[in-house]
């Protein structure tokens, strides 16, 4: 190569730290991490979920704490998952004014006021003893348009209860439209929609299900979370039927195994874009670090920077308040 043209040497900006972080291309801002936190009815003392070392189910005094120091730590938004002592076919406890869910907002709300987004988990796999996402029909099947009605008092009741942000995570065709009507018409137009508009059925939610107690009783969802090998579109189509109906803002879930998807919507789309990094991406990761196999600080950032590259605004992460902590305000 002549004078003329010297030699690129890419290196020169990757010499020191300092230089590294003044031309990173993708940062991360506590801002854009949401926590996802369980609380359940009847406990006493926080209960350890053991497939999640660091997790817990919260009791309504510790769900406060947890609240605080997300906050504190400038977190964006928290979302609940509520479990409750009762369960039954149509998920009473997901509608119960005085349901876990509706209680913890209340206490949340009490603690952080507007410090952080506080958003609800809107579905009935938590709180249907059986374990699906809706109402059953007699031969087993989840029944669409029942479920909606469900999932729209639920909404309602979660609004009432000061929720800042629905999240129906269902999979039900028409769940955003059922929901925005509903809320439009008991006087929460102002309540904004975060579609599960990407959902698959996925293997990595083993660890969730202990969590929130809400394994599948017989079969699985399959039938109305996507498929893994889905005809390529089938997402997309999903996340423009949901902003058709009403979403502010979408999600997929799981992140990691669906970086490919995550960058489709977030070129295809105007609003929002949310991914998940749910409790099988944060075990691996836990399981590995506890075993020595890896360096735990560095993996953890190492993932949620391929999230947040990939194209996502907003993350969900068990980690959230621990990152947060540690990145620049």
């Amino acid at each position: 190569m002549s004078a003329e043209f010297p030699v690129a040497r890419p290196r020169r900006l990757r010499r020191t730290a300092p230089l590294r972080r003044m031309v990173a291309g993708t940062r991360l801002h506590p801002g854009d991490l949401i926590l996802p936190v369980f609380v359940k009815e009847g406990i006493t003392e926080p209960n350890p979920v053991g497939s999640m070392p660091g997790v817990v189910q919260h009791t309504l005094d510790s769900v406060r704490k947890a609240a605080h120091d997300a906050a504190e730590a400038g977190v964006g938004g928290l979302i609940l998952f509520g479990i409750p002592a009762v369960k039954d076919g149509r998920g009473s406890g997901a509608d119960d004014p005085e349901g876990i869910v509706q209680r913890a907002l209340g206490d949340v709300l009490a603690e952080v006021g507007d410090a952080l987004v506080v958003m609800t988990d809107t579905c009935l796999d938590e709180f249907t003893h059986h374990g699906h996402c809706g109402i059953l029909t007699p031969d087993g099947e989840v029944d669409n348009d029942a479920t909606l009605e469900r999932y729209a008092s639920a909404a309602v009741s979660q609004a009432r209860a000061g929720s800042q942000m629905i999240a129906p995570s269902g999979m039900m065709d028409g769940q955003v439209a059922a929901i925005r009507d509903a809320l439009d018409s008991a006087g929460f137009a102002q309540v904004p929609i975060m579609g599960y508009s990407v959902k698959y059925a996925s293997g990595f939610y083993g660890p969730f299900r202990e969590a929130a107690e809400c394994a599948p009783q017989f079969g699985d969802r399959s039938s109305y979370q996507q498929d893994s090998a889905g005809p390529i579109g089938e997402a997309l189509r999903e996340v423009r039927l949901d902003l058709a109906e009403g979403a502010d803002a979408v999600m997929v879930k799981p992140a990691l195994a669906y970086l490919d998807i995550l960058r489709q919507i977030r070129d295809a789309v105007d609003v929002p874009v949310a991914a998940y990094q749910v409790s099988g991406e944060y075990a691996m990761v836990e399981a590995a670090a506890a075993n020595g196999w890896i360096d735990r600080e560095r993996v953890i950032m190492e993932t949620l920077t391929a999230i947040r590259r990939a194209g996502a605004d907003l993350i969900l992460t068990y980690w959230a308040t621990e990152v947060a902590r540690r990145l620049p305000v």
